[in-house]
């Protein structure tokens, strides 16, 4: 997703001084220090390990199996008197290690009983690394280039790849993960650029509905469902996520950090803070701060006691203080700079007071003037204009720092904006999913559009927060709103919803839904490019303790084969076999990507032994420079049982995207709803001439119509000039 913008030209420094062997010590130093970090974390979950490490029994039963075990070792007896050898005859050599035990069990899962059973990442062979990235550069290299590439994977492979691979396999046995802490740090920690567009992502509210058109009554319901949330986090009494269909667990480890978590900036690499807990949020509003306590006497406060304090809020008539109204464009801007003036106009007195409040906040709200959503006369420019604004806002009334800001609009629609650094998007679209489901269909709404229940008016007022900033920092907040004023104008956006089929119709034609995406993209691509390009494609690697991402190449030489059969006029037979030769092949490589098997973050990780150990390679340097101009991903719907899609599909969010990951290309993001709808978010840059989200839109629509025509036997569409923008319902 968005981590593939930081990836691109990653570099980083690693200055030891003296020899060669001060320099391996200096990266045995660092496989030493993850592997620090990964056991403070194993030791800090002490407690709860105890109680999911003995799933699906319960601590004292474990006690007891224990002290009986151990009476029979001592007194050498048995205490089943051969039955139990009799029955290990007659089992088979494996068994499911996750379900076995569920069924002779009532007790459910906590979040965590399976983090002890997850492995860990494999390092993959070099050899096999370097084969098939070579197989995913092919389509987009002429024989020359190909050559050349092939010579420096070679000499790679026989030489420094060895070398390299031994620090991975040592830090593979000490760490959980041998890829993780490095990716965390080097990918997103150390990005010195903006974060806003360049790697915050952000997710929409309902499509077609909006639950109430008061504002602070649709912040009430939702403030309330996220801390109910919260709640069960901490009980750890959220079912486990599991690949779908089946009862293999993904590992839980980004939840850690949901809540009261902000990223600190620093000069050189920023750090991800994370606090235990947090009785309040900080709630922005026409350029003010304040603190609101959602805990009264140690009671959640009810949906309709948090509505009456966000619209005190809203009617506060206060004026922002001096130097605070753009405060939050701090956070927007270049990374150096912000940390350069928290250090030096926060570090101290009544303005560091209030920066603590908002770092250690549960999260952010901000309560925006504007509406949004699908409205007015031209809802597909609207749509267009709410992911702008939920990606960038007006670049100072979010603080991008945060785990997670939730934006409640004017009319009642909302969405929220997520920092990438402590977890990836399927863990905040878990809490996102929740949030939305509770709101609407367990909490509601009175018939006025208010929340229910009663309101205790002796609740205390929010607390406006103070600031006392200086003319030195009001030029320094004023110099990084233009740095973000300027990139968040450059970004072009394009929202659809895709309704005239989806993954039913597709399931039908035996073709994989996400593979058949995947070849309507590089199709679009080509016919607007006229030639391939390196495509990612986020896949995870959550089968794993403390799993991230994985990168799929979706352009592959399978693909480019198909592609280039069908504008060629091939016969439909032909490019049949070819398409289904294609999805295959992408499922192989996602696949790959899930269990291990990936290439990038493998070469991502020998690039960085290299950089510790001083020494250059030609080969990691230009794979690591490569960029990805078209960058993809798939957000899917975790708790499908939260929702009714048969009988009410409306109540489904739109999904969510992220910037542009090369000046040059597009970022797209898709969401296959149901049966019927597909979803997808188009960003890049009007700087660039050869891109335009809202063509790349038109050719995206018409690759679905080629190749669904295909696979059903029809014929395509004859081609046509270029249509305006696509028509769009309206919010009903």
């Amino acid at each position: 997703m968005a981590e593939a913008h930081q990836a691109v030209a990653f570099q980083f420094t690693v200055t030891p001084e003296g020899i060669d062997l001060q320099l391996s010590h200096q990266a045995l130093s660092e496989i030493y220090l993850s592997g620090v970090r990964s056991w403070k974390k194993r030791v800090i979950r002490l407690k709860n390990n105890v109680i999911t490490g003995v799933y699906p029994a319960s601590p004292s039963s474990w006690l007891f199996v224990v002290i009986a075990i151990l009476a029979t070792m001592y007194t050498r007896s048995d205490p089943s008197m051969g039955l139990i050898a009799k029955i290990q005859e007659h089992l088979p050599v494996s068994s499911n290690l996750y379900s076995s035990g569920a069924h002779l069990s009532g007790r459910k899962p906590l979040l965590y009983s399976y983090q002890g059973s997850l492995p860990n990442l494999p390092v993959p062979v070099v050899k096999d690394t370097v084969k098939r990235y070579l197989e995913s550069v092919r389509p987009l290299m002429d024989d020359t280039q190909y050559e050349r590439t092939t010579k420096l994977a070679e000499e790679f492979e026989s030489s420094l790849g060895n070398r390299l691979q031994w620090y991975l396999k040592l830090k593979s046995l000490w760490a959980a993960n041998y890829v993780s802490d490095w990716w965390e740090e080097y990918v997103y920690l150390r990005g010195r650029s903006p974060i806003m567009v360049n790697s915050n992502y952000y997710g929409m509210d309902f499509l077609f509905v909006t639950p109430t058109p008061i504002q602070s009554a649709r912040a009430g319901n939702s403030i309330h469902s996220f801390f109910l949330y919260r709640r069960k986090l901490n009980k750890e009494e959220i079912k486990p996520s599991r690949i779908p269909g089946t009862v293999i667990p993904l590992c839980a480890a980004q939840c850690e950090r949901i809540f009261h978590t902000t990223r600190i900036p620093g000069e050189e690499t920023d750090t991800v803070q994370h606090w235990q807990d947090s009785d309040y949020i900080v709630v922005y509003h026409k350029g003010r701060y304040f603190r609101l306590r959602v805990y009264q006497a140690g009671r959640l406060l009810s949906p309709r006691e948090i509505e009456f304090q966000i619209q005190r809020i809203l009617d506060d008539p206060a004026a922002p203080s001096k130097g605070e109204a753009h405060l939050g464009a701090l956070t927007a801007g270049d990374r150096i700079p912000w940390a350069k003036a928290r250090t030096k106009f926060f570090s101290t007195g009544l303005n560091k007071r209030s920066l603590d409040c908002i770092e250690k906040a549960a999260f952010f709200v901000t309560l925006d003037d504007d509406e949004q959503g699908m409205m007015g006369d031209d809802p597909a420019a609207s749509l267009d204009n709410y992911a702008k604004n939920l990606l960038h806002g007006k670049c100072y009334d979010r603080w991008f720092d945060k785990s997670f800001s939730v934006v409640f609009y004017k009319n009642g629609k909302c969405g929220i904006n997520a920092e990438h650094s402590w977890a990836d998007a399927p863990v905040l679209a878990h809490v996102w999913e929740y949030a939305l489901a509770t709101d609407s269909f367990q909490l509601g709404y009175n018939t006025e559009g208010h929340c229910k229940g009663e309101v205790d008016s002796s609740l205390p007022k929010p607390q406006k927060l103070n600031w006392e900033i200086t003319p030195e920092c009001e030029e320094q907040i004023s110099q990084s709103l233009d740095v973000a004023q300027k990139l968040a104008d450059d970004i072009d956006f394009h929202v659809f919803s895709f309704q005239e089929f989806g993954k039913g119709k597709v399931k039908k034609c035996r073709v994989s839904p996400d593979a058949f995406i995947q070849m309507c993209l590089q199709l679009a691509y080509f016919r607007e490019q006229n030639n391939f390009c390196l495509t990612y494609e986020a896949s995870m690697t959550r089968l794993f303790r403390e799993g991230r991402t994985e990168t799929v190449r979706s352009c592959s030489n399978e693909s480019s084969a198909f592609v280039r059969a069908f504008e060629g006029g091939e016969a439909p037979d032909v490019c049949r076999r070819l398409l289904r030769a294609a999805s295959e092949k992408h499922q192989l490589l996602y696949r790959m990507a899930m269990t291990g098997g990936g290439i990038d973050r493998h070469l991502f990780c020998l690039y960085v032994v290299s950089k510790y150990l001083g020494v250059e390679s030609p080969f990691l340097k230009e794979v690591l420079s490569e960029p990805w101009r078209l960058s993809t991903s798939q957000t899917g719907v975790q708790q499908v049982e939260l929702f009714d899609l048969v009988n009410h599909p409306e109540y489904i969010s739109c999904g969510g995207g992220f910037g542009p990951v090369a000046d040059d290309g597009y970022g797209v993001s898709y969401s296959l709803i149901g049966d019927n709808m597909i979803n997808f978010h188009i960003s890049c840059k009007h700087s660039c001439p050869q891109t335009d989200a809202h063509k790349f839109g038109s050719q995206i629509k018409k690759a679905l119509h080629d190749i669904i025509n295909l696979l059903s036997g029809a014929q395509p569409e004859p081609k046509k000039p270029e249509a305006g923008r696509p028509e769009v319902k309206k919010d009903q």
